[in-house]
Parts: structure tokens; C-alpha cells; sequence
């Protein structure tokens, strides 16, 4: 073995980047030649240099976005950038108070949305502390504390019960040590670890190693680090939250509307500016004309409206227990067709309980447990199974003393004490069925027993192999009595045994799983179950949780699978086991590409690629630092039906987000093409450059309270996405509408009552206004608008705006915009055209919307509204 390395050797040859064989299969003596170390571990100059040249132990630190960045993505959306121009312009034209009103609602849309998801962003980092902050290494010959980001290769680490292990390391020593990595497999059971070398590749096999971010769960060991940080065999998983995040389903559709009304608003405007200069009219009253169509055009409020509602549904999850770290992910939770989750903590409690107590026959007995208990209460090593034993039955050691201990030995697999009792003087075995059974000579049966031969205890492993197959571990127990006088116990006692029986625990499934996955397969979100455990125990857990589970594919399937055939498989196959993390991510990427709407969710640091690569990535309180900060959402209940509930709260926001996006699109489409056509056909402009901003201001003043309204039960039933063929079908029903009653009360206007153009405006004004409003309480349900009302804020929101539109014209302020109060005959005929439109609206809304509320990606989407309005 090498000495320890002087100042100023040449660094080892390992490196984060090195390409060699697993550090397992290896032996200590290679391993200290490759990594320049000896027993005697690092010198404190050594360890610094190390550090240097290999960097902290710690993962690369999540991308942080800034605000001047957040703000700037934001503001480059299609839309941000729509508005930004318009108000630009009608400010530059000479509309200063236009101008400033469209920057002021674009500045607090974009304000909003940034500090939510930076006070979110804060909470999360707040639960990602619960991390390991110091080691134990051996420095200059002597072990002391130290930074775990100062761990480097080649130390000596010692780690205790209780610890959290800071690195990749080959085990040198160990007594009794076990570790749980559920963080990193999904398996709750603890692993035993000792030193030796190993022959698999496979890291599920290695016995003699100790993997970064698993924890201590009983003796000591000391081992050779061996990889820091990112070199790490789960560095990788960790390495993910480096990754550009990919553009949400929510905030792709969004930009693809934005970028249709882009399209449409320079069409507009081109061709409307075009048409009046070719007609002989004034160029900058044409300008000024083309530029209040195109903000009319322009949906203005829909950044504040989509911010507000969900940044209102992010407060709400928050009272159902759900940290939203990132804001469009409500929609795309709301949009999710298929939920992947990982076992362990998340449809199973992480804690080991005792299942069954069988006597040798495989009956239900309480002897085996009850023994079982007294064992662990007096002589056990406080590991998961003794803490499982002795949880149903506290006072089984009532009555009973401990005279002697013969600890655990992990090489036997066996352990036992010698207790004074109701039975006398009783050695209590208990381990490993295929170290028990052969040191067994009689079986009980019961108060006697009788001999034990190769055929009995064949019948008792075959009892094993089953409780496998049903997910369940196994542990033997056996017996035998010994002198009054007996005072030590030795291995040698441990012979002739009287077998006992069997007691199997499990990592139950939660009492609320299979109700939650029922909640979710009813509202349209298949289950997957992605996990690392073996696909026995996956098999049986979900056929308890309520899945039909045909068949379970391994890692070592998905491996030899290509991405074609994958894409395929992924369809059918619900259930995976002895997943590696970059296989979890994998399966994700083949869902999504089929179509589906992807989430995840995990608490595992092999669950961060996973997480990284969902459309929505759902994490819990309790989670690894890595897993919450690759995940877009956290659950402070590690519970589905906190994700169900989720689902529900996802779907809300995004129908009230698809009301106004429907009202806006159909009825300013309706407005605009109106006021375009007439103005090519009238001799005056149907309404003025500032009476179009000032109609477009009150209609999005009336929709304020939008994102409170109510949202009937069929809406949240299904997952919903934007479906812009849907939204276009709907405008051109309703937007032709409006369109026609336009003319009507063009021709009304001029034909009959000779208006003149103040008076024309002033009239259009009022019944643009009045149904435009008033259609919202029509088209906002799929229902009769008398049995599904508004809240009350939207009810307040509309018809002040609708008063305050109403009153403007005959006010002395109404002199400001060019308005002159129509006669008393032009209002009572426009309060009739207002009446035969909105009964219109309400026979024509089921047409223009034919799918039921609510739907799925590949459906029109609906929703418990129709969500369309009109702005004639």
C-alpha cells in the first residue's frame, strides 16, 4: 500500500472524468495506488490540494435565473411583445394615456409572475436544508469533523448510524453496518455492508461499497472515499438540474397564441392601412385607426389574467399542502394524462411493519413474532426489522431478562440472545431463513416438537419463495433451552434449535393509495410505476393498490429495448422495476414523445433525471435536496391524494385562463372585423381611434374577476389543454355573430335614424359595450346562465364596467372622447338589438362549442364555460 501522499506528488490518477472499472470489483490495495492514499487517509495540505484541482464535494449548484433575466424572457413572449409595440405606437401617435395603460398592465403582469415564482423558488430552498453538513475523515492520521463539501478522494471516512454517507467509498471496516438506500434504489429495506470485493458491475450488488446520499442505519464503518460530488455513481442524476429546462406544454401553447395573434394583428393592420390610404384618407388618421384595430385585436390583460389566476391557484394548492415553484406547471399539472411515480414513500410508507407471524405449517401463529419481539426489545441492534418486531407488541419483554448477547453477525446472518423468562432459561435465534434453518434439528408443532429433516425445511424455503413472490421478507426464528446456570452465549450454542416460524414484514402500501390512483384513473390520468425495487415486489404492490398488472418490465428489459420499441412498450406496460435513474428518465422522454402529458413523482436523488425531464416534476417535504430542486412542485405531504387534489386545483385555473383567452379571441375578432369592414364602406370612421382603446380598457376591466369565478364539475373531469383549432372554430362562429348584428345596427343607424357620425359612434359605443358585457353571464357556462351564476366579483367587475360605459357618453367627461348622447328612439332600438343578440348567443354556444367541458389533449378543449365573449 502506498504511504500517504507528500505535498506536491502529482494528483491520482481518478478523476471525475475518469472511465474505469466500478470502484467495487476493485480491491483496497488498487484502489490506494490509483487514488495516492493509504490507510492513514490525507494529510490537510493534500485534501486542499485535491480540492482544488477536483472541486468541492458537492453537486453543481441549480441554474438561477436572476431578475433582470426572468423579467427579459418574460417580456420576449409573442404577446409581451405585441402589447410592448402597440403601446409603444399609440403612445408615439399621441395616445400617451392608451400607451401608458397597455405598458402599466404588461409592467404588473410581468412583476407578478416574477415574484411569485421567487418566493416560491425561496420556500422551496428553505426545505432543502435538511442535508448532511459535517463528516468524520481521518486527517494527518487522526479523524476529525469537517465540511462534507471538504471530503476529497483518497480520504478515510468513518460513518456512524444516523449519518448521512458523503461520498462514493470502497468499505474497509465495518461492524454491524448497515444503509438504507431508498433514496437511491426505492428499496426500504436496510443493506447490509462489509468489506470484500465484488464481481457485478451492477451497483445493487455491491455489498462492499457506501454511495452518496445514502443513510447509516446501524453499526460503524470505515471506508475509502473513492469519488466526490459530481463523479459519483448517482453525480449524474444530480447533474440534470444543470439542464436548460424544456418550454412547458403551457408555456408552448401560450407562445404558439401569441404568435397566431401575431400574425393576424400585422395582416390586419397592413391591410387596413393599405385600404384607407388607397381610398384617399388621411394617412395619420389611418395610422392612428390601424393601431387602435391592432390593440383591439390584442387580448392585453391575458399576461395579468393568466398571472393572476395562477398565481390565485398557486395560494390555493398551498392551503391543499403543494409548493408551486413554478407557475405555468398548475396548467400543466391540470393537463397531465400520465402520472409516473416512484414506490417507496410515495404509494408505500417507507416504513417496514410486520406483516404475518407463521408458525413452521405456514399458519397465522403468534409465537414466531412474539419471541421475535422479546429478542429485539432486549438484544436487537435498533435496526428497521427489530424496530418492526417490536412495534406491535411493546410489552412482549415483560417477565423476561437478558443474560446474554450474541450480536448480529452479518456474516452468518444471524443473531441471538440468552433470556430468563416465563419459559426458563431460553436462547431466541433470529435471521436469514438460509442460516437458521440448517442449525435446526426439531420444528415446533404445537406445544412440542418434532424432528426436522432436509424435507421439512425444503417445505419452509418453498414458504419463503412465496412470500416473496407477495413482496414480503422473511425472517426465521428458532429456540432452544438451556441450563438454569448458564450465564454466556457463543456460536456454539447456536445448534440443535427448535425452529419457530416465520415473520414477514412489508412496506405496506398507504391506506389512501388505491383511493387516490381510483381519483385519478376517473379523472383521466393513467399511473405508472417507475421504480427501483424488485419487480416482484412491484407486481405485488400494485395489484394492492388497485392496478392490473399483466406484466413488469426490468431495467435489464428497457436496456436491451431501442427507442422505437420503447415508444411502443410504454403504451401498454404500467409497471417497471430495478430501474437505473437515466432508464426513469428515458421512460419519461418515450411517454412524451407519444403525446402524453407527463408528470413525475419522486423523492429520490435517482428520481432528479426524471423529474427533470416531466413535463410537471413533483417532489415531496422530506425529499432529497437534489429531487426538490429538479421538480416544479412540492408536496408537503408525500400522499396522492395531495396530488389528486392538485390535478383538480390545475384544471380550475386553467379553464378560468381559457374563459377569457375564448371571450377575447371570438369577440374581438367579431369587433375588429366589424369596425375594419365599415370603415372601408362609411364616409367617417364607425368609431374613433380613442372610443376603440377607451371599449377595450371597460371590457377588460369587466373581466377582472375571472379568475375567481366558479368552474362546474365536468371541467376539472378531464385533462385540458390549449387547442388553438378549437379556439379558432369558436371564434368563427361567434366573431361572424356579433359581426352580423354590427351591420344590423349600421344599417339601423344610417337608414333609419340618420345619425350623424358622433351620434353613430356614441350609439356603437353603447351597444358594443352592452353585449359584450353582457354576453360574458351567457357564454362563460355550457349551462343556462340562471343555474350556474358567477361569483360575485365577476358579477361586480361586469357591470360596474358596463355602468360606467353606459353613463360615460351623457357625462361631461364623454365630451373627452367625441361622444354625443344618441336620442331616446336610437337607445330603446339598440336595447333591442342588444336582446335578440344575446338569445342568439345563447342558441349558438353549444354549436360553436360542440365538445363537452373539459377534454383531453388530443379533444377539443372545453371547459364547465363555453368562455367566449363578444366586443362588437
Amino acid at each position: 500500500m502506498n504511504p500517504r501522499a507528500p505535498p506536491g506528488a502529482a494528483l491520482p490518477s481518478r478523476s471525475p472524468t475518469a472511465s474505469r472499472p466500478p470502484f467495487w470489483t476493485q480491491t483496497p490495495g488498487a484502489l490506494y495506488a490509483d487514488l495516492g492514499s493509504s490507510p492513514e487517509g490525507l494529510s490537510a495540505v493534500e485534501a486542499a490540494r485535491r480540492l482544488e484541482a477536483f472541486g468541492p464535494n458537492a453537486d453543481a449548484a441549480p441554474r438561477r435565473t436572476g431578475p433582470v433575466r426572468a423579467v427579459g424572457r418574460r417580456l420576449l413572449e409573442p404577446l409581451s411583445l405585441i402589447l410592448l409595440v402597440a403601446g409603444l405606437v399609440s403612445a408615439g401617435t399621441g395616445d400617451a394615456v392608451g400607451g401608458a395603460i397597455i405598458v402599466a398592465i404588461l409592467a404588473l403582469s410581468i412583476g407578478l409572475d416574477t415574484l411569485q415564482e421567487g418566493h416560491a423558488s425561496r420556500a422551496a430552498e428553505a426545505l432543502r436544508r435538511s442535508v448532511a453538513l459535517r463528516a468524520e475523515v481521518k486527517r494527518d492520521g487522526a479523524f476529525v469533523d469537517v465540511p462534507v463539501e471538504a471530503v476529497a478522494p483518497g480520504d478515510i471516512v468513518r460513518v456512524r448510524a444516523g449519518d448521512i454517507i458523503p461520498a462514493d467509498a470502497l468499505v474497509l471496516e465495518s461492524a454491524a453496518f448497515t444503509a438504507n438506500e431508498a433514496a437511491l434504489t426505492g428499496e426500504p429495506y436496510p443493506v447490509e455492508k462489509r468489506p470484500g470485493v465484488v464481481a457485478s458491475p451492477n451497483a445493487g450488488d455491491a455489498a462492499n461499497a457506501l454511495f452518496r446520499g445514502a443513510v447509516a442505519q446501524t453499526g460503524e464503518a470505515v471506508a475509502l472515499v473513492v469519488a466526490t460530488g459530481a463523479a459519483t455513481v448517482f453525480g449524474a442524476a444530480a447533474s440534470a438540474l444543470a439542464q436548460p429546462a424544456e418550454t412547458s406544454p403551457f408555456e408552448r401553447d401560450l407562445r404558439g397564441f401569441g404568435l397566431l395573434t401575431a400574425r393576424l394583428t400585422i395582416a390586419l393592420v397592413l391591410i387596413v392601412l393599405a385600404a384607407h390610404v388607397l381610398f384617399g384618407r388621411p394617412v395619420l388618421q389611418s395610422l392612428l385607426f390601424a393601431v387602435a384595430l391592432a390593440v383591439g385585436l390584442t387580448p392585453e390583460l391575458l399576461p395579468m389574467i393568466t398571472t393572476v389566476t395562477l398565481s390565485r391557484g398557486a395560494v390555493r394548492m398551498a392551503k391543499r399542502k403543494v409548493i408551486v415553484k413554478r407557475l405555468a406547471s398548475i396548467h400543466d399539472l391540470g393537463a397531465m394524462t400520465v402520472l409516473c411515480t416512484d414506490k417507496t414513500g410515495t404509494l408505500t410508507s417507507a416504513e417496514i411493519t410486520l406483516a404475518r407471524s407463521l408458525s413452521p405449517s405456514g399458519e397465522a401463529a403468534p409465537r414466531p413474532a412474539r419471541l421475535g419481539a422479546v429478542a429485539a426489545l432486549l438484544g436487537g441492534d435498533r435496526g428497521a426489522l427489530d424496530a418492526a418486531l417490536a412495534a406491535p407488541s411493546p410489552e412482549a419483554a415483560e417477565g423476561w431478562t437478558l443474560t446474554a448477547r450474541h450480536a448480529f453477525d452479518f456474516n452468518r446472518r444471524l443473531g441471538s440472545i440468552l433470556a430468563a423468562g416465563p419459559e426458563g432459561p431460553l436462547l431466541i435465534a433470529k435471521g436469514a431463513p438460509e442460516a437458521v434453518l440448517p442449525l435446526c434439528t426439531a420444528t415446533r408443532s404445537d406445544a412440542d416438537s418434532t424432528a426436522m429433516g432436509p424435507r421439512e425445511r425444503a417445505a419452509v424455503l418453498a414458504q419463503v419463495h412465496a412470500l416473496a413472490e407477495q413482496g414480503l421478507r422473511a425472517v426465521a426464528v428458532a429456540s432452544k433451552r438451556l441450563p438454569q446456570d448458564q450465564r454466556t452465549l457463543a456460536a456454539a450454542d447456536e445448534s440443535a434449535l427448535v425452529f419457530e416460524g416465520l415473520c414477514a414484514f412489508a412496506d405496506p402500501p398507504k391506506d389512501t393509495a388505491a383511493a387516490a390512483i381510483g381519483q385519478l384513473a376517473a379523472a383521466g390520468v393513467r399511473l405508472k410505476i417507475l421504480s427501483g425495487d424488485d419487480p416482484v415486489v412491484v407486481r405485488r404492490l400494485a395489484g394492492l393498490v388497485g392496478l392490473k398488472i399483466d406484466v413488469v418490465l426490468s431495467g435489464a428489459d428497457v436496456a436491451r429495448l431501442s427507442d422505437e420499441a420503447l415508444a411502443v412498450q410504454v403504451r401498454e406496460v404500467d409497471a417497471y422495476g430495478r430501474l437505473a435513474p437515466d432508464q426513469k428518465s428515458r421512460l419519461v422522454k418515450a411517454l412524451r414523445a407519444s403525446g402524453g402529458v407527463v408528470g413525475y413523482l419522486g423523492d429520490g436523488i435517482n428520481d432528479a433525471p426524471a423529474l427533470k425531464a416531466a413535463d410537471v416534476g413533483l417532489s415531496v417535504a422530506g425529499a432529497s435536496g437534489v429531487a426538490q430542486a429538479a421538480a416544479d412542485m412540492i408536496l408537503l405531504a408525500s400522499d396522492l391524494e395531495v396530488v389528486s387534489a392538485g390535478v383538480e386545483e390545475g384544471r380550475r385555473t386553467f379553464a378560468n385562463i381559457l374563459k377569457y383567452v375564448r371571450m377575447g379571441a371570438s369577440s374581438n375578432f367579431g369587433n375588429m372585423l366589424s369596425m375594419a369592414s365599415a370603415s372601408l364602406f362609411l364616409p367617417f370612421l364607425p368609431m374613433l381611434p380613442t372610443q376603440i382603446l377607451l371599449n377595450n380598457l371597460l371590457y377588460d376591466v369587466s373581466e377582472v374577476g375571472i379568475p375567481f369565478d366558479t368552474v362546474r364539475p365536468e371541467a376539472v373531469a378531464r385533462p385540458q389543454v390549449w387547442n388553438l383549432r378549437a379556439l379558432v372554430r369558436f371564434a368563427a362562429v361567434m366573431g361572424p355573430l356579433s359581426s352580423l348584428f354590427d351591420l344590423v345596427t349600421f344599417g339601423l343607424l344610417i337608414a333609419v335614424f340618420q345619425a350623424t357620425p358622433p351620434q353613430f359612434q356614441t350609439a356603437w359605443f353603447l351597444e358594443s359595450m352592452a353585449t359584450q358585457i353582457l354576453v360574458i353571464f351567457i357564454i362563460r357556462t355550457r349551462n343556462r346562465p340562471w343555474r350556474d351564476r358567477p361569483r360575485p366579483l365577476l358579477t361586480v367587475s361586469s357591470l360596474c364596467a358596463l355602468g360606467a360605459a353606459m353613463a360615460l357618453p351623457f357625462s361631461p367627461v364623454g365630451r373627452w372622447f367625441g361622444f354625443e348622447p344618441p336620442p331616446l328612439p336610437i337607445v330603446l332600438a339598440l336595447g333591442v338589438v342588444v336582446v335578440i343578440y344575446l338569445t342568439c348567443a345563447e342558441g349558438l354556444k353549444r354549436i360553436a362549442a360542440p365538445q363537452p367541458c373539459g377534454s383531453s389533449p388530443s379533444i377539443a378543449t372545453g371547459e364547465g364555460s363555453i368562455g367566449a365573449g363578444r366586443r362588437s
